[in-house]
């Protein structure tokens, strides 16, 4: 046999070798990063996901709670974190808004992760306090027409799902409100309750409770069609506001460089989850919507990602809503 053959069969078996002393992944608990705090919408999505993928990984999926910045900081870590298949990161449209939002960000959305898939959407509903004068939408409509320098519209921050709601809302119906952030979700809805605030906009996993307690007033949702949780509900398009859609989209990523049959396999943990049915009773009592087959790839969530970008980039920067 010549020297070349020799030294080809060699490299051969060297790699074989190493290929089998590498320990299957995973071989120790992963990190599921959420950039919210415990207790919050994405969290509860994260943790009802990771049991299940723990059961089909055959590891501990841990979600790990990073806060500050509208999520900023939790990505920026994830994407300066080892892309060795044990820490992904969960988040929902701010991970497309954050290039609007943010001045300066340490991390590009676009180019500094890997794609795992989408995973579930979240409608939004357009609440107001209990005693609103106002039947309908466009009772609605008339009375803030009337009263637009008395608004005042709950949010849940800087770069909230449900202040961006509000921001098309307004938008929508060429009047200005005057924004009352709060820190977080269940802050803004006690102050809806308390009557301190006159609109929210927000999910149904922090609204539909209150809904059906009769505890505030609802005027739409803001999905294309109805949703099953509230089928009574109408759509805020079908009442007039032309294309009128805003959900919470929820993507799952990994640093730039993580493995490919890694994230092979934590796409078919995403999808086996998807189709648990401990997931999927507790996603219907959320009102939160399996997305389909197209949005479950990686080139799924990339291509929406991207789309959202272009989306709510202009709305942001006309509503001069952004942070350092």
């Amino acid at each position: 046999m010549k020297i070349r053959q020799i030294m080809v069969v060699a490299l051969g078996v060297v790699a074989a070798a190493l290929a089998q002393a590498q320990p299957a992944w995973p071989s120790k608990p992963v990190a599921l990063v959420v950039p919210f705090a415990a207790g919050g919408p994405t969290d509860v999505v994260a943790r009802t996901f990771a049991a299940s993928m723990t059961k089909t990984l055959g590891q501990s999926v841990v979600v790990e709670n990073r806060l500050g910045a509208g999520g900023t900081v939790a990505a920026g870590a994830v994407a300066k974190a080892a892309p060795d298949g044990y820490t992904f990161f969960i988040h929902h449209n701010g991970m497309a808004t954050s290039t609007a939002l943010y001045r300066k960000l340490a991390y590009d959305p676009l180019a500094d992760f890997e794609y795992v898939s989408q995973a579930v959407d979240v409608p939004m509903t357009l609440l107001a306090r209990k005693d609103m004068p106002a039947a309908n939408l466009q009772e609605l409509l008339a009375y803030l027409k009337a009263n637009e320098s008395k608004v005042n519209l709950a949010t849940a921050g800087l770069g909230a799902v449900s202040q961006l709601c509000g921001m098309l809302f307004q938008r929508a119906v060429g009047l200005k409100f005057t924004e009352v952030p709060f820190q977080g979700t269940a802050p803004a809805m006690n102050a809806l309750l308390g009557g301190q605030v006159d609109l929210l906009c927000d999910q149904t996993t922090q609204t539909i409770p209150q809904i059906k307690a009769g505890n505030v007033k609802l005027y739409g949702v803001t999905t294309k069609s109805r949703i099953k949780s509230l089928p009574n509900a109408p759509t805020l398009t079908e009442q007039g506001l032309k294309d009128f859609e805003v959900v919470v989209w929820h993507g799952i990523y990994a640093p730039k460089g993580t493995p490919k049959p890694v994230i092979e396999k934590m796409n078919a943990a995403v999808r086996a989850a998807l189709k648990d049915p401990d997931v999927v009773k507790r996603m219907d009592d959320l009102g939160a919507e399996i997305v389909p087959d197209a949005k479950l790839t990686p080139e799924g969530l990339q291509a929406w990602l991207k789309a959202e970008i272009d989306k709510w980039g202009p709305i942001i920067k006309a509503g001069g809503k952004f942070a350092d």
